[in-house]
């Protein structure tokens, strides 16, 4: 990890909410921004902003999400989420995040990431998956 990952350390992501992003099951009139999409969002442009900071080597995993979906977006909207790391304690990464469509606030977010080293990572992994008769 780089000596620049440091509480405050922000950016701001807009995403363009297509169809893909949305629900389907209330039907084409009530296509709006679906809850798994936009945390799906969120997770992958912390890990970008994380990624600025990290050595050769080193990628972060998701550990924690508290998500509070508040709004409703519409498919053609761009939500504009601003992220700013809140807290580093050894390899665990804290950001709060908080999202907009333009018209109303439609999250707010605390979402935990742990730095690994790719490497022992694939390693742990590759064991996990002899232990589970999958290699």
């Amino acid at each position: 990890m780089k000596p620049s990952l440091q509480p405050g350390v922000a950016a701001t992501v807009r995403v363009a909410v297509d169809r893909e992003r949305t629900i389907d099951f209330m039907g084409d009139r009530a296509r709006v921004y679906a809850t798994p999409a936009l945390l799906r969002d969120i997770e992958l442009a912390c890990r970008e902003l994380l990624l600025a900071h990290l050595d050769a080597g080193e990628d972060s995993v998701g550990t924690r999400v508290e998500l509070d979906h508040t709004g409703a977006t519409l498919m053609g909207m761009t939500v504009e989420l601003q992220l700013a790391i809140a807290e580093v304690q050894g390899r665990s990464v804290s950001f709060d995040v908080s999202g907009s469509d333009g018209i109303d606030a439609i999250c707010r977010c605390r979402h935990q990431r742990f730095v690994v080293d790719v490497a022992k990572t694939e390693q742990r992994l590759a064991a996990k998956a002899q232990k589970a008769g999958l290699a």
